[in-house]
């Protein structure tokens, strides 16, 4: 079916184009009007040992696959649920090249502006390096709790997720190593995808969005210490979001440009049009992804200034080894693996916030409207500690802390919208479910029915469910 796009929005096409540069923008309005959306997955390498054979590579994402043919129907797979695997646009995949290209062995703080949903935010979480802590933003709070539900799902239990103002960022001072900042903008790589944004553009939304765009760079370079890397990226094609706003970080903020070669890498990805600036673009017709624009810029080096990792590291050495656990967390305590985490509770839940970013962690509640930190572990009910599906979710996990139930694919569903569901040879008391061999999560057995513990604000909402399992890994 063919799209109808604003004849306005069709001329600054052609006025950009025009431009050095342009030229990459030849067989865009063609497939924007024309072509449908590609599908693609990202899979987490931490919960599947490899990428599944036969499924055709994203070329610039080591952990992205096309999905050929017809969209599969995600919602019933509980795969996806278990975080096993991430429903990304393949453009956006590009973050996780870009983090690991920018990052080394060391433990980094990662802040990502504008997170929800999270996708380039759990892409991020696959690329650091081990022991890395990430602190995820979103500022409207619907918006926020699907990044939270996500980030869980991932499974990394050093995280942070806020919902603030990044006006709020620039108090903390420079603590971050990398700044992501997936600005809001005016949506039109996204045309393809979603009808609201051909219907919402105008020349005055990309004026709009552009002055935003750079609210936000200023409050989150604050953030960021000297030395440090921003990424800078939009899902929209014109200059004023784009290539001026770069310009902006480097004659406002003396930002330095890092030229990661992406778009000599990979013949699909098109350079900046017009700008003396590095910058990789995503160009429906060219590549097989939406649209996006990102770049990197370097925050300029202060001798005289502590390096961020110096003093993190200085911060680590004095924290406690061990603290006091509150009663009631004793038992759940034991339900995780590996060392290195702190046992905190708050009112009746109980986290494992890990050691070395307890006191980061600590800072960003007294600064910072935190809605989820580390891995959330049990809620107290009574005498009882209730083991959380983040628990479930969660790299830190001791399966053999737990008896477990296998799952059958309808048992899966059952349990996945809130159902009660019934365990044959299971003992009564807490155990964990599993679906292919990896947790779903928890119920508590009865006898002839078990009570379902999956959070209600995730449950599968339908009314039909199909009687197999989509084949996507």
């Amino acid at each position: 079916m063919k799209r109808t796009l604003n004849e306005d929005f069709k001329a600054s096409i052609d006025e950009l184009r025009r431009q050095n540069g342009g030229e990459a923008l030849d067989t865009l309005i063609e497939s924007l009007q024309n072509d449908e959306p590609s599908v693609a997955i990202r899979i987490n390498p931490k919960k599947e040992k490899c990428v599944p054979a036969g499924m055709r590579r994203v070329e610039w994402a080591a952990n992205g696959v096309y999905i050929d043919g017809a969209r599969p129907r995600f919602t019933f797979d509980p795969a996806m649920h278990q975080g096993r695997y991430y429903v990304q646009d393949a453009s956006s995949m590009i973050m996780e090249t870009v983090v690991k290209e920018l990052t080394g062995d060391s433990p980094t703080v990662y802040i990502d502006a504008c997170a929800a949903p999270g996708g380039k935010t759990t892409a991020a979480i696959s690329a650091l390096p081990e022991g890395s802590l990430v602190i995820a933003n979103e500022y409207e709070r619907r918006r926020a709790d699907a990044l939270c539900e996500n980030i869980i799902k991932w499974g990394s239990p050093n995280v942070a997720v806020t919902s603030c103002d990044t006006a709020k960022f620039a108090g903390l001072g420079p603590i971050a190593d990398i700044v992501a900042a997936d600005v809001p903008c005016s949506g039109e790589g996204m045309m393809r995808k979603e009808d609201a944004a051909v219907e919402q553009w105008s020349p005055e939304l990309v004026q709009k969005c552009a002055a935003l765009q750079r609210t936000i760079i200023d409050n989150m370079w604050k953030a960021l210490r000297p030395g440090g890397y921003f990424i800078y990226s939009t899902c929209t094609f014109n200059r004023s979001e784009n290539e001026e706003n770069l310009a902006y970080i480097a004659e406002e903020h003396n930002g330095i440009p890092v030229d990661l070669n992406l778009s000599l890498r990979h013949k699909a990805i098109a350079p900046a049009i017009g700008s003396p600036y590095p910058a990789a673009r995503f160009i429906p017709g060219r590549a097989e992804g939406e649209g996006l624009f990102i770049a990197v810029m370097q925050k300029p080096n202060d001798d005289a200034e502590t390096s961020g990792r110096e003093k993190r590291k200085s911060q680590r050495d004095k924290e406690a080894k061990s603290t006091k656990m509150p009663p009631a967390a004793a038992a759940a305590a034991g339900w995780i693996n590996g060392e290195g985490f702190e046992i905190a509770a708050d009112g009746d839940t109980i986290s494992a916030l890990p050691t070395a970013w307890s006191r980061t962690i600590k800072e960003l509640k007294r600064k910072l409207n935190v809605i989820y930190a580390g891995t959330e572990i049990a809620v107290i009910k009574g005498r009882d500690a209730i083991p959380s599906q983040a628990l479930a979710m969660s790299e830190i996990l001791d399966m053999e802390a737990f008896p477990k139930a296998e799952a059958d694919y309808a048992t899966a569903l059952q349990f996945l919208s809130r159902q009660a569901v019934s365990l044959d040879n299971a003992p009564k008391g807490i155990v964990l479910l599993t679906y292919g061999g990896q947790p779903l999560g928890f119920v508590k057995n009865l006898g002839n029915r078990a009570n379902n513990l999956y959070p209600q604000g995730w449950a599968i909402r339908s009314t039909h469910f199909p009687d197999e399992c989509p084949e996507i890994l």
